[in-house]
C-alpha cells in the first residue's frame, strides 16, 4: 500500500510540473517581464522553453508587403530579439531553449498552430500594451490565447511594472535601431 501511495504521488507530482512552456514575446518591455518569469517557471519545472515571436503580416500595407526593406527589418529585428532572449534563458540555467519566428495573426498561431507544434502544456504571455477602447476594437493576443489555447495559459500582469525594471534585451537601444526613420 505504501509502495503504490509513493507511485501515485509521483504520477500527481508529475501532473503538476510543467514539461514545454511556450513564451511569446514581441520586442516590448511587458514581453520580456512575461519572458522573465517564464524563465522562472521554466527553470523551477525543469521544462523545455520555447520563445516566440510572429511577426503580423496582416498589418502591412500593401506597399510595405513589396518593400523588401521594411520585411528584411522586421525580420531581423525578430532574429536579434529571439537570440537575445535565448542567450538569456541558456545563461539563468535554462536547458532546452529553442525560438520560433512565425508569420501571422499571432492570436491563431500562438493557441491554434504552435502550441501544438511545440507539445505545449502552458503558454506564458504578457498584456498588451491596448488601453480599453483598443482592446475592445482589435481585442488583445493574451485574450485569444486564453480563448484558443488547447492547454494552461498564464497571462502576466504587466499594467505596473516595477520602476527599477532594466530589460536586457528590449532595450530602448536595441528597439530605436530598428524604428522607421
Amino acid at each position: 500500500s505504501t509502495r503504490r501511495k509513493r507511485k501515485k504521488n509521483k504520477e500527481v507530482i508529475t501532473m503538476l510540473t510543467y514539461k514545454s512552456i511556450l513564451i511569446a514575446v514581441d520586442g516590448s518591455h511587458e514581453a520580456e517581464w512575461a519572458f522573465n518569469k517564464a524563465v522562472d517557471v521554466a527553470k523551477r519545472n525543469d521544462a523545455k522553453l520555447t520563445v516566440v515571436n510572429v511577426i503580423d503580416s496582416r498589418t502591412y500595407s500593401s506597399y510595405e508587403v513589396y518593400d523588401a526593406q521594411f520585411t528584411e527589418k522586421s525580420k531581423n529585428f525578430s532574429d536579434d530579439l529571439l537570440k537575445g532572449y535565448k542567450e538569456v534563458a541558456t545563461n539563468a540555467g535554462v536547458k532546452n531553449v529553442e525560438t520560433r519566428l512565425e508569420f501571422g495573426s499571432p492570436k491563431a498561431i500562438i493557441p491554434k498552430k504552435l502550441a501544438t507544434d511545440v507539445d505545449a502544456d502552458l503558454i506564458m504571455c504578457g498584456t498588451s500594451g491596448l488601453n480599453a477602447v483598443e482592446r475592445f476594437i482589435v481585442g488583445s493576443v493574451s485574450e485569444a490565447i486564453v480563448r484558443h489555447s488547447p492547454c494552461d495559459v498564464l497571462v502576466v500582469r504587466t499594467e505596473e511594472l516595477p520602476e527599477d525594471f532594466q530589460p536586457q534585451v528590449a532595450t530602448d537601444e536595441f528597439r530605436s535601431q530598428y524604428q522607421a526613420h
